[in-house]
């Protein structure tokens, strides 16, 4: 059963198109670094992830970027130990009081894209995320961030390779 299209999603064909979804990328990726950031210093205990959140938004100027820093903390926040119960089952060699906080921020982050966002392809989420932990992790951690959305991404939907 297909789903209706996004309102916001950028049009999918005509003049522009190329510009438009690469704003639309753009945008997306910029919020996921702003929603990775703002639950990484959480973790630390001083401040919620969203009034972080609204602290790095105070410097940011694209309305799209913003939209979707706040929607995937917000749902991080409230999904939070759903989530970890999630890396537990697809990860128990991990604990996650265990990871490093990093490591954690990305997880959480990368899983409630998978799990929360249906206007985001899963693929398209774990590519991002697998990059994003090679980028502030590592290479283990990317390895481990494919494995868990990859069994994630499976157990949800078992009719797709």
């Amino acid at each position: 059963m297909a789903s209706a299209p996004d309102a916001r999603a950028p049009r999918r064909h005509g003049p522009g198109h190329d510009r438009l979804s690469e704003e639309h990328v753009r945008s997306r990726r910029a919020g996921r670094r702003l929603a990775l950031a703002a639950v990484f210093e959480a973790e630390f205990g001083q401040r919620t992830a969203e009034s972080v959140l609204e602290r790095h938004l105070a410097m940011e100027g694209d309305v799209e970027t913003a939209e979707a820093a706040r929607a995937l903390v917000a749902a991080v926040t409230l999904h939070r130990d759903t989530i970890d119960a999630q890396i537990g089952h697809a990860a128990p060699q991990y604990p996650v009081v265990q990871l490093a906080r990093m490591d954690r921020a990305l997880l959480r982050c990368a899983l409630c894209e998978v799990l929360h966002s249906p206007a985001t392809p899963a693929r398209v989420a774990i590519a991002e995320w697998v990059e994003l932990a090679r980028t502030y992790s590592g290479e283990p951690m990317r390895r481990l961030m494919n494995g868990v959305l990859g069994r994630v991404a499976r157990e949800l939907n078992p009719n797709r390779p």
